[in-house]
């Protein structure tokens, strides 16, 4: 990432100073009127992560965190612990460590995801309907099976740096745009 902070180079719904930051693609950035709220939580303890494979919707058969909708008044943490805990039968202290706004092609929404993290849990890890769980040594999570951005993100939530980003998508998932960065800032209203 490049040590350096940049109010010229923030990405829409990005505000503040950031240390660090890595960024790519040519096109612009999508704009989108609507915004909604989600959340996706990570378990890594002893040298791995859990990691969920989707059997269902927007990333059908990738790997990623537990989440989903933050539904009419609920907290974005409560909403966290409920998905987490309806995806992987576990409940756990989670604490936010990130946020990434992100669109994809073909849906006219921005999905505002803030990202949390936790290195206990409690209960039996079950797979369910919407998720197929797994553990991954973190020296070998499997990117090729993930969000083309994860690369980028992911290694912030396992060395518990908060940070901020930004991804544009396309209608088959490729990756056009993205911006991540570190060590300050904020998400704008």
């Amino acid at each position: 990432m490049t040590p350096a902070t940049s109010r010229d180079k923030l990405p829409p719904g990005i505000a503040g100073e950031w240390v660090g930051f890595t960024e790519g693609g040519q096109n612009p950035w999508r704009i989108l009127d609507q915004t909604r709220y989600y959340t996706n939580a990570y378990i890594v303890r002893d040298g791995q992560i859990l990691l969920g494979r989707k059997k269902r919707g927007i990333g059908l058969n990738y790997y990623n965190g537990f989440g989903g909708k933050v539904e009419v008044g609920e907290s974005s943490k409560q909403a966290a612990r409920r998905e987490l805990e309806e995806e992987a039968g576990i409940t756990a202290p989670l604490d936010q460590v990130g946020t990434l706004l992100f669109t994809k092609e073909g849906v006219e929404w921005t999905f505002h995801i803030n990202i949390y993290r936790a290195e206990e849990y409690e209960g039996e890890i079950v797979e369910t309907e919407e998720m197929c769980p797994e553990w991954f040594p973190v020296s070998r999570i499997p990117y090729d099976r993930m969000w083309g951005s994860d690369k980028y993100w992911l290694p912030l939530v396992l060395s518990k740096k908060p940070f901020i980003g930004r991804t544009d998508f396309d209608a088959d998932n490729h990756l056009q745009k993205w911006w991540f960065g570190h060590d300050g800032g904020a998400v704008s209203a």
